[in-house]
């Protein structure tokens, strides 16, 4: 097996994108941005974690060999998270297989791998199975979280013990594992990518951070320019209702918001601040009309 896996890391791409100052996930994510990308086709199409290319004015993919290649950022799928690249030039490696992530359960075993330079191919425990509710509007339902964590985490390949691509790294957690708290990692189960992205309506966003504490929903913050900020949405607001259904969790209110409707649809939310309700219309937009669109080279 670990001859495979060393055959599979000439197929992990080190991935680098540049972003303009004024992009609008500029300040959020940075101007560069590096992690990984996975060759998964025989044209050299490239999977990542779609937000190190969200907005990238130029894409660079360093081989195995050293050599640098121009790639172009050509979708990025902010419902389940996954980026894809092609590269301008095709380096011409054996894409890695996709398998299904239904069959990797608590306990089994898996690897993860990432460019050779950033790490060696990394063994690791899946711990949990389960949905996460991110801050920034986002919802996972079936997250695959991996201990202990890798250090280059961001499109890092998830391979299962049959040497299949079962899930793509996207962020750094905190998991109890054993009773006792320690990082991890969570990655995006792959078969969201073999069903392909649905002829799915843009979901409302309002631009808001939140956070879930003792049952109730707190914003951290509200992104510049964005419905929440027009609406006076303030950090420290309590959001206690979408229309007439009262939310105690993240994920209760995402699936609230995004059940009234298509992106551009009034939000009817009621938050509490200073012991003061407040009802809002909030009228959103789809994310994607805020963001530089991928230039063509």
């Amino acid at each position: 097996m670990s001859l495979e896996i060393d055959a599979l890391s000439r197929s992990i791409v080190k991935l680098r994108a540049v972003v303009p100052e004024n992009a609008f996930t500029a300040g959020i994510l940075g101007l560069e941005r590096v992690g990984n990308g996975i060759v998964i086709n025989s044209d050299g199409l490239i999977l990542t974690i779609g937000y190190l290319i969200t907005e990238a004015t130029d894409v660079w993919l360093t081989v195995n060999e050293g050599q640098e290649l121009a790639g172009h950022a050509l979708a990025y799928d902010q419902v389940t998270g996954f980026g894809l690249v092609l590269p301008l030039e095709n380096p011409g490696f054996a894409p890695v297989l996709l398998g299904s992530s239904a069959e990797l359960v608590e306990g089994a075993t898996a690897q993860v791998v990432s460019y050779p330079e950033f790490s060696k191919p990394h063994p690791v425990q899946i711990v949990a199975r389960r949905e996460f509710a991110g801050a920034w509007e986002y919802l996972l339902e079936d997250g695959i979280f991996t201990a202990p964590a890798h250090p280059h985490w961001s499109g890092a390949a998830l391979i299962n013990d049959q040497g299949l691509l079962v899930g793509l790294g996207s962020l750094l957690v905190r998991e109890t594992v054993g009773g006792e708290e320690t990082n991890a990692n969570m990655f995006v189960p792959i078969d969201l990518l073999t069903r392909g992205r649905a002829d799915r309506q843009s979901r409302p966003w309002l631009g808001v951070y939140a956070v879930e504490l003792t049952g109730r929903i707190y914003v951290t913050g509200v992104a510049d320019g964005s419905p929440a900020q027009v609406a006076d949405i303030r950090e420290g607001d309590l959001i206690s209702q979408v229309g007439d259904r009262e939310v105690t969790t993240l994920s209760e209110f995402y699936r609230y918001l995004w059940s009234l409707g298509p992106a551009g649809i009034g939000v009817p939310l009621t938050t509490v601040r200073g012991g003061t309700n407040l009802h809002l219309n909030v009228r959103s937009v789809d994310r994607t009309d805020l963001l530089r669109r991928p230039q063509a080279h």
